[in-house]
Protein backbone atom coordinates (compact mmCIF):
# COMPACT_ATOMS: atom_id res chain seq x y z
CA UNK A 1 0.00 0.00 0.00
CA UNK A 2 1.29 3.54 -1.28
CA UNK A 3 2.48 5.84 1.96
CA UNK A 4 0.13 8.65 2.72
CA UNK A 5 1.90 11.76 2.53
CA UNK A 6 1.92 14.17 4.87
CA UNK A 7 -0.65 17.28 3.86
CA UNK A 8 1.30 20.58 4.77
CA UNK A 9 0.19 24.20 4.15
CA UNK A 10 2.68 27.21 3.95
CA UNK A 11 1.76 30.34 5.85
CA UNK A 12 3.24 33.36 3.38
CA UNK A 13 5.24 33.63 0.89
CA UNK A 14 8.78 34.34 2.21
CA UNK A 15 11.70 33.82 -0.35
CA UNK A 16 13.09 30.88 1.90
CA UNK A 17 9.83 29.11 1.29
CA UNK A 18 9.13 29.56 -2.34
CA UNK A 19 12.78 29.37 -3.13
CA UNK A 20 14.12 26.52 -0.76
CA UNK A 21 11.66 24.63 1.53
CA UNK A 22 8.36 24.39 -0.55
CA UNK A 23 10.28 22.73 -3.58
CA UNK A 24 12.93 20.04 -1.50
CA UNK A 25 9.29 19.35 0.60
CA UNK A 26 7.53 19.09 -3.00
CA UNK A 27 10.24 16.35 -3.63
CA UNK A 28 9.87 13.87 -0.70
CA UNK A 29 8.80 11.14 0.11
CA UNK A 30 6.70 11.65 2.83
CA UNK A 31 5.82 15.39 2.73
CA UNK A 32 2.87 17.04 0.15
CA UNK A 33 2.81 20.73 0.00
CA UNK A 34 -1.14 21.14 -0.32
CA UNK A 35 -1.35 24.65 -0.07
CA UNK A 36 -0.07 28.02 0.59
CA UNK A 37 -1.76 31.05 2.08
CA UNK A 38 -0.98 34.98 1.87
CA UNK A 39 -2.94 37.96 3.21
CA UNK A 40 -2.22 39.42 -0.46
CA UNK A 41 -4.31 36.72 -2.54
CA UNK A 42 -2.75 37.62 -5.35
CA UNK A 43 0.53 36.70 -3.71
CA UNK A 44 -0.58 33.37 -2.75
CA UNK A 45 -2.36 32.23 -6.10
CA UNK A 46 1.26 33.35 -8.01
CA UNK A 47 3.01 31.20 -5.31
CA UNK A 48 1.19 28.49 -5.98
CA UNK A 49 0.76 28.66 -9.56
CA UNK A 50 4.77 28.92 -10.08
CA UNK A 51 5.12 25.83 -7.55
CA UNK A 52 2.34 23.35 -8.89
CA UNK A 53 0.28 23.77 -5.57
CA UNK A 54 -3.49 22.88 -5.85
CA UNK A 55 -4.98 25.74 -3.27
CA UNK A 56 -4.07 29.24 -2.49
CA UNK A 57 -5.97 31.13 0.24
CA UNK A 58 -5.93 34.96 0.57
CA UNK A 59 -5.60 34.58 4.54
CA UNK A 60 -3.84 32.91 7.22
CA UNK A 61 -7.19 32.20 9.05
CA UNK A 62 -8.54 30.43 5.91
CA UNK A 63 -5.61 28.07 5.29
CA UNK A 64 -5.91 26.88 9.22
CA UNK A 65 -9.45 26.25 8.88
CA UNK A 66 -8.85 23.70 5.72
CA UNK A 67 -9.69 20.54 7.75
CA UNK A 68 -7.20 18.50 4.68
CA UNK A 69 -4.59 20.43 5.89
CA UNK A 70 -2.11 18.13 8.60
CA UNK A 71 0.72 20.11 9.34
CA UNK A 72 1.66 23.74 8.61
CA UNK A 73 5.05 24.90 8.05
CA UNK A 74 5.64 28.51 9.78
CA UNK A 75 7.98 30.47 7.76
CA UNK A 76 6.86 34.32 8.87
CA UNK A 77 8.74 37.12 10.22
CA UNK A 78 10.10 36.59 13.68
CA UNK A 79 7.65 37.96 15.86
CA UNK A 80 5.13 36.19 14.01
CA UNK A 81 6.42 32.74 14.45
CA UNK A 82 4.84 32.10 17.88
CA UNK A 83 1.68 33.91 17.63
CA UNK A 84 1.06 31.92 14.36
CA UNK A 85 2.40 28.66 15.27
CA UNK A 86 -0.03 28.82 18.19
CA UNK A 87 -2.90 29.35 16.43
CA UNK A 88 -1.92 26.22 13.80
CA UNK A 89 -1.78 24.05 17.11
CA UNK A 90 -5.22 25.32 18.41
CA UNK A 91 -6.53 24.55 14.56
CA UNK A 92 -5.04 20.69 15.64
CA UNK A 93 -2.54 21.11 13.23
CA UNK A 94 1.35 19.54 13.51
CA UNK A 95 3.99 22.70 13.15
CA UNK A 96 7.33 23.10 11.75
CA UNK A 97 8.32 26.53 12.46
CA UNK A 98 11.11 28.67 10.81
CA UNK A 99 14.31 29.44 13.01
CA UNK A 100 14.26 31.10 15.51
CA UNK A 101 11.21 29.92 16.96
CA UNK A 102 10.57 32.75 18.73
CA UNK A 103 12.38 35.89 19.47
CA UNK A 104 13.23 35.42 23.45
CA UNK A 105 13.05 32.28 25.46
CA UNK A 106 9.66 33.47 26.90
CA UNK A 107 8.05 32.99 23.60
CA UNK A 108 9.66 29.63 23.56
CA UNK A 109 8.12 28.76 26.97
CA UNK A 110 4.74 29.58 25.45
CA UNK A 111 4.59 27.78 22.34
CA UNK A 112 6.37 24.51 24.13
CA UNK A 113 2.92 24.92 27.00
CA UNK A 114 1.03 24.85 23.72
CA UNK A 115 1.98 22.17 22.14
CA UNK A 116 1.53 20.23 25.52
CA UNK A 117 -1.54 21.32 25.67
CA UNK A 118 -3.20 20.49 21.83
CA UNK A 119 -1.03 17.63 21.66
CA UNK A 120 0.15 18.21 18.45
CA UNK A 121 3.79 18.06 17.04
CA UNK A 122 6.00 21.03 16.72
CA UNK A 123 9.65 22.04 16.11
CA UNK A 124 11.68 24.03 14.99
CA UNK A 125 13.30 24.23 11.72
CA UNK A 126 17.22 23.94 12.30
CA UNK A 127 17.85 22.44 8.80
CA UNK A 128 21.44 21.86 9.71
CA UNK A 129 20.78 19.83 12.68
CA UNK A 130 19.35 16.83 10.41
CA UNK A 131 21.69 17.43 7.27
CA UNK A 132 23.82 14.15 6.95
CA UNK A 133 27.44 15.94 7.28
CA UNK A 134 26.63 17.38 11.04
CA UNK A 135 25.31 13.86 11.75
CA UNK A 136 28.57 12.27 10.70
CA UNK A 137 30.84 15.53 12.36
CA UNK A 138 28.89 15.02 15.78
CA UNK A 139 29.43 10.70 15.05
CA UNK A 140 33.39 11.88 14.59
CA UNK A 141 33.85 14.42 17.50
CA UNK A 142 32.40 11.03 20.10
CA UNK A 143 34.18 8.71 18.42
CA UNK A 144 37.54 10.82 19.43
CA UNK A 145 38.37 11.20 15.40
CA UNK A 146 40.27 14.67 16.55
CA UNK A 147 40.64 13.65 20.24
CA UNK A 148 38.25 15.85 22.80
CA UNK A 149 36.53 18.34 21.20
CA UNK A 150 37.91 21.70 23.09
CA UNK A 151 36.99 24.68 21.00
CA UNK A 152 34.59 25.14 17.99
CA UNK A 153 35.24 28.49 16.20
CA UNK A 154 32.44 30.16 13.69
CA UNK A 155 31.94 33.26 11.75
CA UNK A 156 29.22 33.97 9.54
CA UNK A 157 28.14 37.37 7.55
CA UNK A 158 26.04 38.78 5.04
CA UNK A 159 25.48 42.33 3.52
CA UNK A 160 22.11 43.78 4.02
CA UNK A 161 21.85 47.24 4.43
CA UNK A 162 17.94 47.58 3.29
CA UNK A 163 15.82 49.37 6.02
CA UNK A 164 12.33 47.76 4.84
CA UNK A 165 13.89 44.16 5.02
CA UNK A 166 12.06 42.26 8.04
CA UNK A 167 15.86 40.99 9.00
CA UNK A 168 16.42 44.84 9.52
CA UNK A 169 13.24 46.00 11.87
CA UNK A 170 14.13 45.72 15.50
CA UNK A 171 10.14 45.33 16.03
CA UNK A 172 10.06 42.01 13.80
CA UNK A 173 12.93 40.36 15.60
CA UNK A 174 15.91 41.40 13.18
CA UNK A 175 18.98 41.49 13.62
CA UNK A 176 22.29 39.34 12.77
CA UNK A 177 22.19 37.04 16.38
CA UNK A 178 18.48 36.03 15.75
CA UNK A 179 19.09 35.36 11.89
CA UNK A 180 22.22 33.66 12.18
CA UNK A 181 23.82 34.12 15.08
CA UNK A 182 21.48 31.06 16.30
CA UNK A 183 23.33 28.44 14.18
CA UNK A 184 26.26 28.39 15.96
CA UNK A 185 24.91 28.52 19.09
CA UNK A 186 22.72 25.52 18.09
CA UNK A 187 25.78 24.05 16.53
CA UNK A 188 27.54 24.38 19.49
CA UNK A 189 25.28 23.02 22.17
CA UNK A 190 24.75 19.65 19.42
CA UNK A 191 28.32 18.53 19.00
CA UNK A 192 29.32 19.61 22.44
CA UNK A 193 25.97 17.79 23.73
CA UNK A 194 25.69 20.10 26.74
CA UNK A 195 24.55 23.60 27.78
CA UNK A 196 26.38 26.23 27.96
CA UNK A 197 27.22 27.49 31.87
CA UNK A 198 28.02 31.01 30.87
CA UNK A 199 28.17 33.23 27.72
CA UNK A 200 29.64 36.37 27.06
CA UNK A 201 29.30 39.10 23.93
CA UNK A 202 29.82 41.93 21.87
CA UNK A 203 27.26 44.05 19.99
CA UNK A 204 27.36 46.55 17.81
CA UNK A 205 24.11 48.12 16.85
CA UNK A 206 22.97 50.14 13.32
CA UNK A 207 22.69 53.64 14.08
CA UNK A 208 19.99 54.35 12.33
CA UNK A 209 18.03 50.70 11.90
CA UNK A 210 18.77 49.52 15.81
CA UNK A 211 19.49 46.24 15.09
CA UNK A 212 22.47 44.31 15.90
CA UNK A 213 24.72 44.16 12.92
CA UNK A 214 27.90 42.79 14.30
CA UNK A 215 27.74 40.43 17.43
CA UNK A 216 30.34 38.21 18.53
CA UNK A 217 29.99 35.52 21.51
CA UNK A 218 32.01 33.29 24.22
CA UNK A 219 29.98 30.17 25.03
CA UNK A 220 31.61 28.44 27.91
CA UNK A 221 30.47 25.13 28.01
CA UNK A 222 32.12 22.26 30.94
CA UNK A 223 33.71 20.71 27.72
CA UNK A 224 35.43 23.38 25.91
CA UNK A 225 34.37 26.79 24.19
CA UNK A 226 32.31 27.90 21.48
CA UNK A 227 33.48 31.32 20.02
CA UNK A 228 31.46 32.72 17.17
CA UNK A 229 30.58 36.14 15.18
CA UNK A 230 27.81 36.62 12.98
CA UNK A 231 27.41 40.14 10.91
CA UNK A 232 25.01 41.17 8.30
CA UNK A 233 26.72 44.39 7.29
CA UNK A 234 29.83 42.04 6.19
CA UNK A 235 31.15 40.22 3.28
CA UNK A 236 29.39 36.85 2.90
CA UNK A 237 31.05 34.34 4.16
CA UNK A 238 30.33 31.27 6.88
CA UNK A 239 33.01 29.06 8.54
CA UNK A 240 32.55 26.50 11.36
CA UNK A 241 35.94 24.84 12.44
CA UNK A 242 35.97 21.78 15.41
CA UNK A 243 39.59 21.80 17.80
CA UNK A 244 40.34 19.05 19.91
CA UNK A 245 42.99 17.53 21.57
CA UNK A 246 44.19 15.57 18.76
CA UNK A 247 42.98 16.96 15.10
CA UNK A 248 40.77 19.28 13.91
CA UNK A 249 37.80 19.27 11.37
CA UNK A 250 36.01 21.91 9.11
CA UNK A 251 32.79 21.62 7.20
CA UNK A 252 32.52 22.47 3.96
CA UNK A 253 30.20 25.71 3.12
CA UNK A 254 28.56 24.73 6.61
CA UNK A 255 25.01 26.26 6.59
CA UNK A 256 23.36 25.49 3.19
CA UNK A 257 25.72 23.79 0.71
CA UNK A 258 24.62 22.96 -2.73
CA UNK A 259 22.22 20.48 -2.89
CA UNK A 260 23.56 19.56 -6.47
CA UNK A 261 27.18 18.06 -5.56
CA UNK A 262 28.59 16.01 -2.27
CA UNK A 263 29.78 18.31 0.37
CA UNK A 264 33.08 17.77 2.19
CA UNK A 265 34.74 17.62 6.08
CA UNK A 266 37.77 18.45 6.16
CA UNK A 267 39.43 16.48 8.90
CA UNK A 268 43.17 16.75 9.74
CA UNK A 269 43.72 14.39 12.46
CA UNK A 270 47.74 14.59 12.21
CA UNK A 271 48.94 17.48 15.19
CA UNK A 272 52.33 17.04 14.50
CA UNK A 273 51.91 18.45 11.11
CA UNK A 274 51.63 22.00 10.70
CA UNK A 275 51.55 22.49 6.93
CA UNK A 276 48.15 20.68 6.39
CA UNK A 277 49.32 18.13 4.64
CA UNK A 278 47.70 15.52 6.11
CA UNK A 279 44.03 17.33 5.68
CA UNK A 280 41.68 14.29 4.42
CA UNK A 281 38.42 14.98 2.82
CA UNK A 282 35.42 12.94 3.83
CA UNK A 283 32.83 13.13 1.28
CA UNK A 284 28.60 13.39 2.21
CA UNK A 285 26.34 12.32 -0.50
CA UNK A 286 24.44 14.92 -2.11
CA UNK A 287 20.99 15.64 -0.37
CA UNK A 288 18.91 18.58 0.13
CA UNK A 289 18.59 19.13 4.03
CA UNK A 290 15.07 20.83 3.60
CA UNK A 291 13.94 17.52 1.82
CA UNK A 292 15.17 15.35 5.17
CA UNK A 293 13.77 17.67 7.32
CA UNK A 294 10.35 17.81 6.04
CA UNK A 295 10.09 14.35 5.51
CA UNK A 296 11.44 13.71 9.23
CA UNK A 297 9.15 15.90 10.74
CA UNK A 298 6.41 14.13 8.41
CA UNK A 299 7.29 10.66 9.63
CA UNK A 300 7.33 11.52 13.00
CA UNK A 301 3.72 12.63 12.50
CA UNK A 302 3.09 9.57 10.80
CA UNK A 303 4.65 7.36 13.09
CA UNK A 304 4.05 9.02 16.05
CA UNK A 305 7.76 9.52 16.93
CA UNK A 306 9.86 12.82 18.28
CA UNK A 307 10.40 15.58 15.23
CA UNK A 308 14.25 16.19 14.36
CA UNK A 309 14.16 19.84 16.76
CA UNK A 310 11.72 19.43 19.84
CA UNK A 311 10.64 22.29 21.58
CA UNK A 312 12.85 21.80 24.67
CA UNK A 313 15.56 21.94 22.45
CA UNK A 314 14.53 25.22 21.30
CA UNK A 315 14.00 26.83 24.74
CA UNK A 316 16.96 26.00 25.86
CA UNK A 317 18.49 27.87 22.73
CA UNK A 318 16.58 31.08 22.77
CA UNK A 319 17.64 31.02 26.85
CA UNK A 320 20.97 31.58 25.66
CA UNK A 321 20.75 33.50 22.99
CA UNK A 322 19.24 35.77 25.47
CA UNK A 323 22.44 35.72 28.18
CA UNK A 324 23.87 36.86 25.11
CA UNK A 325 21.84 40.06 24.79
CA UNK A 326 22.24 40.36 28.52
CA UNK A 327 26.28 39.88 28.63
CA UNK A 328 25.92 42.56 25.56
CA UNK A 329 24.23 44.95 27.90
CA UNK A 330 25.76 44.24 30.96
CA UNK A 331 29.30 43.71 29.90
CA UNK A 332 29.58 40.56 31.95
CA UNK A 333 29.43 36.59 31.95
CA UNK A 334 25.50 36.03 32.09
CA UNK A 335 24.11 32.53 32.46
CA UNK A 336 21.41 31.19 30.57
Amino acid sequence: MPRRKVRWGVLGVASIAVRRVIPAMQKGEWSEIAATASRDSRKAEEAARLLGISKAYGSYAELLADPDIEAIYNPLPNHLHVPFSVQAAQAGKHVLCEKPVGVNAAEARVLLKERDRSGVKIGEAFMVRTHPRWLRARELVRAGRIGDLRLITASIGYSNHDAKNVRNVPEFGGGALLDIGCYPVTLSRFLFGEEPSRVMAMIERDPEMKVDRLTSAMLDFRSGQCIFTCSTQLAYHQRVVLLGTKGRMEIEQPLNPGNDRPSRIFIDDDPSDSTGAAIIAEMIDACDQFTIQGDLFSKAIREGGEVPVPLEDSVQNMATIDAIFRSAESGKWERP
